[in-house]
């Protein structure tokens, strides 16, 4: 196979995992964040910049890329890793989240989707087949099973629906697969927030032995504790074998509870996407460089953080750049970022190791601030 899983140890205290998922392309050891880089590239960041941090697996988007700028020409450049010269693993997305996103303008039906260009606002169709083509193409490491990914909330008879048109999509997925033996295959199990239909989910994916397992429908809208229930329900319904993916979820506070809940592998946009706000993840909490009373600060965004921005930069000068368009305050604030999840990452990974991952929930909640009523969340 071409994804293989190794559990190294089990946290005594939580039941949480360390363990270490081997690609084509490198091994990362889990629990991981992985930074997402839509079109090939994460935004500001070089391949160099995110090897500097700690990243060994990215994502790419497999609807933006097969719009722009097309799969052929990917693989004409030899495969997305030396397209965009990034040597370690990369996991690419089945382009459901996207096109199900684009609710005004798709019309689903058994073979696949009708929806259009988000650009261009011309026709196009996708359909499992096509979803594993391009990823065939773009040459991944991990591949994700087209799905249909369901807003929240939604009726148990429309998700009833949808977990069996996943289902059965999967299948064909597999049966599309062109290149087992160097792409893995993810399946994807789907259920909102009844345990009845994760259960369905999870055996109709489960049986047909993907190399991992995605959890898919969280972090769209649902309150933090009922995306923390469904985990709770859901992966232990996963083998112990193979890797868990939750989709979507970027928060440090959802990632330490994630992490606990026994998932291996995360991503977002949302480190990136705040950065460009000049949001900024503290040891301390929520920080907004922009903001004016930072205009004479000449202190570190992080005075605890090691990381080049904070090494070497003031959040006065941050918040200059940022008022002024300069395109290196973002990039400053977006490796700020990503290093504090990859870093936090590590801390989870260290905690498990030592069984203590409770223990340093509790102690990360407190400086962060997630104890406070008052306290700002992303």
């Amino acid at each position: 196979m071409a994804i293989t899983y190794e559990l190294i140890k089990t946290c005594k205290q939580t039941g949480a995992r360390l363990g270490k998922v081997h690609t084509p392309h490198g091994s990362f050891e889990t629990p991981v964040f992985m930074p997402v880089g839509t079109l090939a590239t994460v935004k500001t960041m070089a391949p160099e910049e995110l090897k500097e941090i700690g990243a060994n697996i990215i994502l790419s988007n497999t609807y933006h890329l097969w719009l722009r700028p097309g799969e052929d020409v990917v693989e004409e450049a030899g495969g997305l890793h030396k397209f965009m010269n990034w040597d370690g693993s990369i996991l690419t997305d089945s382009g459901g989240f996207q096109v199900f996103s684009l609710s005004d303008m798709r019309q689903i039906e058994e073979e696949g989707v009708h929806f259009r260009n988000h650009i261009s606002g011309a026709k196009l169709f996708l359909s499992p087949e096509k979803a594993m083509h391009i990823q065939n193409s773009l040459g991944s490491d991990i591949m994700m099973a087209f799905d249909e990914c369901p807003p929240y909330p939604a009726s148990y008879d429309y998700m009833k629906a949808s977990v069996e048109r996943t289902s059965r999509w999967a299948e064909r997925c597999l049966e599309a697969h062109q290149k087992p033996g160097q792409q893995g295959l993810f399946g994807i199990i789907q259920g909102g927030e009844y345990e009845e239909l994760r259960k369905q989910s999870a055996r109709d994916l489960t049986s047909l032995d993907f190399p991992g397992y995605a959890i898919g429908g969280l972090s769209v809208g649902e309150p933090k504790d009922v995306m923390n229930k469904v985990l709770d329900f859901t992966t232990p319904l996963l083998p112990d074998e193979k890797p868990r993916y939750l989709m979507g979820v970027g928060s440090p506070d959802s990632l330490v509870d994630g992490a606990m809940r026994g998932v291996d592998m995360f991503d977002c946009v949302l480190p990136t996407r705040i950065a460009r706000n000049g949001t900024c993840m503290t040891s301390n909490g929520r920080l907004v460089v922009r903001n004016a009373k930072f205009a004479k600060d000449f202190t570190p965004i992080d005075e605890n953080c090691d990381c080049y921005t904070c090494r070497n930069y003031t959040k006065a000068y941050i918040r200059h750049l940022i008022k002024a368009n300069e395109t290196l305050g973002i990039r400053l604030t977006t490796y700020h970022n990503l290093y504090f999840l990859v870093k936090l990452m590590g801390q989870v990974r260290n905690a498990i190791k030592e069984d203590r991952l409770g223990d340093f929930r509790d102690e990360f909640f407190e400086q962060y601030g997630f104890n406070k009523p008052d306290a700002k969340n992303f």
